[in-house]
């Protein structure tokens, strides 16, 4: 996997003002306001900055967060970072290829894993499976 490295000036040319504040900034969507928190469509949720898969909806499921959750990512698509602000201990989850901040990972998803990937909409654009 090549990463991708741009400059702050190339990401703020790239994204609209809110994906570069959630992706680059690390800032979070207002929760039932994304694009994918209740989408339906079967294909493969991808990085909006490098469109790396990340995501298959298969794995998507209705958390009742307001934002996109999922049991399980791509393999070796994303990468788990502890995340010590806002006064908690949290699992940041960032996109593997360009590093681009995603959501958070909790413990509280349902089988097969248990595990919750709760992902800002903003970061991801949908490529429908044919």
């Amino acid at each position: 996997m090549n990463k991708v490295v741009k400059s702050e000036s190339e990401w703020r040319a790239q994204l609209t003002p809110e994906a570069f504040s959630v992706c680059r900034m690390h800032g979070t969507e207002a929760p039932f306001s994304g694009e994918f928190y209740d989408y339906k469509g079967e294909g493969t949720y991808r990085c909006v900055c490098c469109d790396a898969p990340l995501f298959e909806s298969d794995t998507k499921f209705d958390s009742g967060t307001g934002w996109p959750s999922y049991f399980e990512a791509v393999e070796n698509a994303v990468t788990e970072i502890k995340d010590m602000s806002h006064g908690m201990i949290r699992v940041e989850v960032v996109c593997a290829t360009c590093d681009s901040h995603l959501g958070h990972l909790f413990p509280d998803g349902p089988a097969p894993t248990g595990d919750r990937y709760c992902i800002n909409s903003v970061c991801l654009t949908f490529k429908e499976s044919h």
